[in-house]
C-alpha cells in the first residue's frame, strides 16, 4: 500500500499500475476538506513511488464522485473576494499537481461523475466509463462555475462550443453522448470497466498510446483563431442571454472566463477560473441557489426518513374525481409505478381524466422522451371506474372532487365506508380546512390533506396538510407516497389557505391596493416579471389561476383572517368576477386571451378591464419599480414569517422551497426568507414601516423585530411560538 487515508488509498498493482481509489467513509465519494488533504498527500506518495508506471483512478462506491461538498465550503464563501480567489487556487493546484505526475493516468468511471467528480476525470489523460455513467459540470445550477479546472480542461478536450454548452446548461450527459463529443475515450459494460481501464493504461505505459501528446493540449492555449473565437463567443453569449437572462450571472461570467483564458496556457487560464469562481461565489444569486440546493436536500431527507417510518406502504391508489386535476394525479401516480383507480360518477368525466393523462404522455412521445410501449404501460396503470367497489382494496385515496366542503365531506364519508380500516384517506383541497373535512370521517387519524398544484405533471410541490387528529403514521405514509410520485412534499399544519395560498393572497391584496390607487396592471406585471423575476406578474397569474377561484379564495382568507385579510371594497378581482371575466378559462380577465396568426395563445390587456376599474380606482398613476416590488412583496414576506412563527411550516428551508416549487418564486432570489435575509432584516423592517399605514399585511411581527435586533437568521433559528 503506497497510501492509506480515510477517503483515499493508493495501492501498487502488477505491472507498475497504481490504483488510486476514492472510497470515503460515507455513502458516496465527494470532495470535502478531508479528501482534499488526502489528495495532496497521495500525489506526493505516487511521485515518490519509484516502481509506479501508471495511475488508474477508481471508486470503491457504486458511483464515481458526486462532486464537491458544498456544505463544507460555504463558510469559505464568506471570505473577501481576494481571499476566496486564493482559496480557489489552492484547491485547483491539487488537481494540477495530479495532472503533472509524469506517468500516464486513466479514470475508470462508474456511475455519477459530476462537478468535482467530472473535473477529476478531466485531469486524467484517458477516461473510460461504464454504460451506467453520468458525467457533467452542473455548477451553474448553484450560481457558480467549475472551480477545479473544469473551465480550463473541458474546452481543450471537446472544443470551446461544446464545453460552453456543457457548463452553461449544467446538463448531465450519458456515456454515448459524452463519447461522441470526445469527453470519454471508451464506454464499456460495467463488468468490463476495470479490465478495460487497465488494458488501456498498459498500452500507454508500453508506448502504444502517446499519453504525453494526449495531455499536452490541456497545458496550452486553445487552438482557435481570433475569428473562430469571436464567432463562438458571440453565439454562446447570445444563447445565454436568451435563456438565462440578467438575473443569473454565472453563465455569462463563465463564458467570459473561457474567452479570456482561450489564449492562455494552463497557469494563466487557471488564474482566470480562480478569479471567476470567487466573483460568482460572492453573488446573491449563488447564495440563493446554493441555499435552494441545501433546502431541497432538507425536503428529500425528510421524505426519505418518512419512507423509513411509514408503517403503511402504498402499492395501489385511487383518485376520486376524474377532471383535469384528477387526471393529472392519476397520470403522475401511474407514471411513477403506482397503479391507480380513477373513479367518478359519469363516463364523460372519466373520459376527460383519461384524455388529460394521455395528452401528457403523447407530448412526451412526440418529444422523444418516451416510447409508445412505455406510454401504453402507464395508461394500463390507470383503471377508470364508476363504482366504489373498485377502490375497496387500495392503500390510499386522493379525493379530488369540486372545491365544496359539503360535496367533499359526503364523498369522503362514502369512500371511507368502502376502503379497509387501515387505508389512508386524503383530500386534494386548496382552501378547505382539513379539520372541517375530518368531521365527515370516522377515522380522522387516517385522514390528511394532499394539496397538488396545477398542472400536476409540471408542479413539483405537494402540501401534506396535518389535521389536529392526523397520526404521524398517516403523515409519514403520505409524504412517502408523494415522494414516490416524484414530488417534493412539505408538511404543513391546517389553517386557512394552508401555507402556499395563505402567503400568496396577501401578495394579491397588495396588487389590488396598487390598482385601486391608479397603478396600471400591465406595468405592475412587467416590473414583477422583468425586474423581480416572477414567471408571471400578479394580473396574469390571477387570470391563469382563475379569477373565480381567486375570488372564492379571497373570501376564505377573509373569513380566516378577518382583520388582516379582509375583503377589499371594490377589489378589482371581485369586479372582474362580477362581470364573469374568469381569466384564461373563458378567455377574458385582466387580459383578453386570444391566439396569434400561428394559433399560439397570447394575451392583450383588456380595454373592458380598464373601463371596469375606472369607476372605482383613482386616476392613473405611475409607481416606481422599487415601490411596486415593495408593495407586493412585503405582505408575502410578512405572512411567511407568521407561518414560521405559528409553526404552520416547520423550517425556513421548507418555507422557501414551498414557494419555489408551488408558485414559481424566482429561484435566483432563493425564496421569501432568503430574499428577506439578502435585503437584511433591518432594511426590510424599515421598508415595511414606510407602508405600515396601509394595513396589517404591511406590519411586521414583533418576532421579526426581535430577530433583527438579535442578529439571528431564520435558517439557523427555530422561531415557532410557544
Amino acid at each position: 500500500m503506497i497510501y492509506q487515508g480515510k477517503s483515499l488509498s493508493a495501492q501498487l498493482l502488477e505491472d507498475g499500475i497504481v490504483e488510486l481509489k476514492f472510497d470515503a467513509q460515507g455513502s458516496v465519494n465527494k470532495f470535502d476538506q478531508t479528501t482534499f488533504e488526502e489528495f495532496r498527500a497521495v500525489v506526493v506518495a505516487i511521485n515518490n513511488c519509484s516502481d509506479a508506471k501508471g495511475v488508474m483512478v477508481t471508486s470503491g462506491k457504486s458511483t464515481f464522485i458526486v462532486g464537491a461538498d458544498i456544505t463544507e465550503f460555504l463558510e469559505s464563501f464568506n471570505q473577501p473576494e481576494d481571499t476566496l480567489t486564493a482559496w480557489a487556487k489552492s484547491a485547483s493546484d491539487v488537481f494540477d499537481s495530479f495532472e503533472d505526475i509524469q506517468l500516464p493516468t486513466i479514470a475508470a468511471i462508474n456511475g455519477i461523475a459530476l462537478g468535482g467528480g467530472c473535473e477529476m476525470t478531466l485531469v486524467c489523460d484517458y477516461r473510460v466509463a461504464d454504460t451506467n455513467a453520468v458525467i457533467g459540470l452542473p455548477e451553474v445550477k448553484l450560481g457558480l462555475m467549475p472551480g477545479f479546472g473544469g473551465t480550463v480542461r473541458l474546452p481543450r478536450v471537446i472544443g470551446f462550443d461544446n464545453a460552453a454548452t456543457w457548463m452553461s446548461t449544467g446538463k448531465a450527459f450519458k456515456p454515448a453522448a459524452a463519447l461522441a463529443q470526445g469527453t470519454l475515450d471508451a464506454v464499456v459494460a460495467p463488468e468490463d470497466l476495470r479490465a478495460s481501464a487497465i488494458n488501456m493504461l498498459k498500452l500507454a505505459i508500453n508506448g502504444k498510446l502517446d499519453w504525453r501528446a494526449k495531455r499536452q493540449p490541456k497545458l496550452e492555449p486553445l487552438s482557435l483563431s481570433e475569428t473562430e473565437l469571436i464567432m463562438s463567443s458571440t453565439t454562446c453569449k447570445g444563447m445565454i442571454a436568451a435563456k438565462a437572462g440578467k438575473h443569473y450571472p454565472a453563465p455569462i461570467v463563465m463564458i467570459n472566463t473561457l474567452i479570456a483564458a482561450a489564449k492562455l496556457d494552463r497557469t494563466g487560464a487557471m488564474a482566470a477560473e480562480n478569479a471567476g469562481f470567487a466573483k460568482l461565489a460572492k453573488t446573491d444569486a449563488a447564495t440563493a441557489q446554493i441555499g435552494l440546493f441545501m433546502a431541497d436536500q432538507v425536503i428529500k431527507g425528510k421524505a426519505k426518513k418518512a419512507g423509513k417510518l411509514a408503517t403503511k406502504v402504498v402499492k395501489k391508489a385511487a383518485v376520486l374525481g376524474a377532471g383535469i386535476m384528477g387526471g393529472g394525479i392519476a397520470y403522475q401516480s401511474a407514471y411513477k409505478g403506482t397503479p391507480i383507480i380513477m373513479k367518478d360518477i359519469n363516463d364523460q368525466a372519466l373520459d376527460l381524466g383519461l384524455t388529460t393523462a394521455s395528452g401528457i404522455l403523447t407530448k412526451q412521445v412526440e418529444r422523444g422522451r418516451m416510447n409508445a410501449k412505455k406510454m401504453a404501460g402507464v395508461l394500463n396503470n390507470i383503471t377508470p371506474s364508476l363504482s366504489y367497489d373498485s377502490v375497496k382494496d387500495v392503500d390510499i385515496v386522493v379525493e379530488a372532487v369540486v372545491e365544496n366542503p359539503k360535496v367533499k365531506g359526503m364523498v369522503l364519508a362514502e369512500v371511507e365506508g368502502v376502503i379497509s380500516e387501515d387505508a389512508i384517506l386524503t383530500s386534494n383541497t386548496s382552501t378547505i380546512s382539513i379539520d372541517l373535512l375530518a368531521q365527515s370521517v370516522k377515522r380522522p387519524e387516517n385522514f390528511c390533506g394532499m394539496h397538488f398544484f396545477n398542472p400536476v405533471n409540471k408542479m413539483p410541490l405537494v402540501e401534506v396538510i396535518r389535521g389536529k387528529d392526523t397520526s404521524n403514521e398517516t403523515v409519514a405514509a403520505v409524504v412517502a407516497y408523494a415522494a414516490k410520485m416524484g414530488k417534493s412534499p412539505i408538511v404543513v399544519n391546517d389553517c386557512p389557505g394552508f401555507y402556499v395560498n395563505r402567503v400568496l393572497f396577501p401578495y394579491f391584496a397588495g396588487f389590488s391596493l396598487l390598482v385601486l390607487e391608479g397603478a396600471d396592471f400591465v406595468a405592475v406585471d412587467k416590473v414583477m416579471e422583468k425586474q423581480f423575476g416572477w414567471p408571471m406578474g400578479p394580473a396574469f397569474l390571477l387570470d391563469v389561476v382563475g379569477v373565480d377561484t381567486a375570488n372564492h379564495c379571497t373570501g376564505v382568507m377573509s373569513d380566516g383572517f378577518p382583520t388582516r385579510m379582509q375583503k377589499l371594497e371594490n377589489d378589482p378581482v371581485s369586479t372582474l368576477y362580477g362581470q364573469e371575466r374568469f381569466g384564461q378559462k373563458n378567455g377574458k380577465g385582466f387580459y383578453d386571451h386570444i391566439k396569434d396568426k400561428r394559433g399560439r395563445p397570447m394575451k392583450v390587456a383588456a380595454p373592458v378591464a380598464y373601463e371596469l376599474f375606472a369607476a372605482n380606482c383613482s386616476e392613473k398613476k405611475d409607481f416606481s419599480s422599487e415601490e411596486i416590488i415593495a408593495r407586493l412583496m412585503i405582505p408575502m414576506v410578512n405572512e411567511v414569517v407568521r407561518c414560521l412563527e405559528e409553526g404552520v411550516v416547520d423550517t425556513a428551508a421548507e418555507a422557501d422551497m414551498g414557494l419555489i416549487y408551488g408558485i414559481g418564486f424566482p429561484p435566483f432570489r432563493g425564496g421569501a426568507i432568503r430574499y428577506l435575509e439578502t435585503l437584511g432584516l433591518d432594511n426590510f423592517i424599515a421598508m415595511a414601516d414606510k407602508y405600515a399605514h396601509l394595513g396589517e399585511i404591511y406590519q411586521v411581527t414583533d418576532g421579526l423585530r426581535e430577530m433583527a435586533k438579535a442578529g439571528k437568521s431564520y435558517f439557523t433559528t427555530d422561531v415557532k411560538s410557544a
